[in-house]
């Protein structure tokens, strides 16, 4: 028997110049719908009203020949990176209820923070463009890229063609302020101007958040069980920072085990901010046999040190 991992990989630059077409329908793009949430989460809280259809979905599973896999060992990525063009990657999965919340509550600012480089802040900000809200980003990097000009680069280039308002911050300001504290300035700041802001924390990591990642294990069930070879995955490895990932598919395990039966999941901090490290009370309190473990040093790193749970 061969084991099967399934992989959700980050965002991939190169998709930044093409789109592929997947299995949501053009006409439905930038659609806002009624969201009824899978019956093993609909007692959960807060329930979104409603969703804005920003990403083409279902993002396709495929088969990943890498070398070197061990015996017996099948290897399967969910692409997505082919959730769209500017907005690729898996942040829009978050954004699809958080925006739709902030165009609820009739805002027609949003702000949000995060790294210089943050995928999340990208994706806000052309995901705002597109309903047409203004962007004020907080964005964290070294003192001396904040005392002046960080230039027009990967992000945060594209941040500035669509219009974002961005804010330098010191990486020691961040730390000795927190994001909660400059976000609530900022908006306090731009309800003083007469606007309407809506706040989105690091990472789009809220409790609204995390349906991006209950709707992504429900998508990945339903392609399961639309095809024909019987596929099944023993394990699934996910890349976190903020943590939402990790909580919405460990959501879905819990609520539904007769689909998730045999399967464990390896979440892998990616390194910065240990955002993950904080859900990790909340998720102990929802399965009881998971573990930490260091990275064993034969594993190959390039910028910085893995924990998995």
């Amino acid at each position: 028997m061969r084991r099967r991992v399934s992989t959700l990989s980050r965002v991939a630059f190169l998709e930044l110049t093409k789109r592929r077409m997947s299995a949501t329908p053009m006409a439905d793009f930038l659609t806002k719908s009624p969201y009824s949430p899978p019956s093993w989460a609909s007692h959960l809280r807060p329930l979104p009203s409603h969703t804005f259809s920003l990403a083409h979905r279902p993002t396709p599973i495929h088969r990943w020949n890498l070398p070197g896999l061990p015996d017996g060992t099948e290897l399967w990525i969910k692409r997505d990176d082919f959730t769209g063009m500017e907005l690729s990657g898996n942040k829009v999965r978050k954004l699809e209820f958080l925006m739709a919340d902030a165009v609820e509550q009739e805002a027609d600012t949003v702000i949000t923070i995060g790294g210089i480089q943050s995928n999340h802040c990208r994706a806000t900000t052309v995901a705002s463009n597109y309903l047409n809200l203004n962007t004020h980003l907080i964005l964290r990097t070294s003192k001396l890229l904040a005392d002046g000009d960080p230039g027009l680069v990967g992000n945060l280039l594209v941040e500035r063609l669509v219009g974002a308002n961005v804010h330098l911050i010191s990486k020691e300001e961040y730390s000795s302020i927190g994001s909660e504290a400059l976000t609530s300035a900022l908006k306090e700041k731009l309800e003083q101007e007469g606007k309407k802001p809506y706040v989105i924390p690091v990472g789009g990591s809220n409790s609204l958040g995390t349906w991006g990642y209950i709707e992504a294990a429900r998508e990945i069930e339903e392609q399961l069980k639309c095809r024909t070879d019987g596929l099944k995955f023993d394990d699934i490895v996910v890349a976190c920072g903020s943590g939402k990932a990790a909580y919405g598919l460990i959501n879905a395990m819990t609520k539904d085990p007769k689909n998730w039966e045999g399967k464990k999941i390896l979440f892998i901090h990616t390194g910065g901010l240990l955002g993950l490290y904080d859900k990790v009370d909340q998720m102990a309190s929802l399965i009881g046999n998971w573990s930490r473990m260091d990275v064993h040093e034969s594993v190959p790193r390039k910028d910085g040190v893995g924990k998995m749970f």
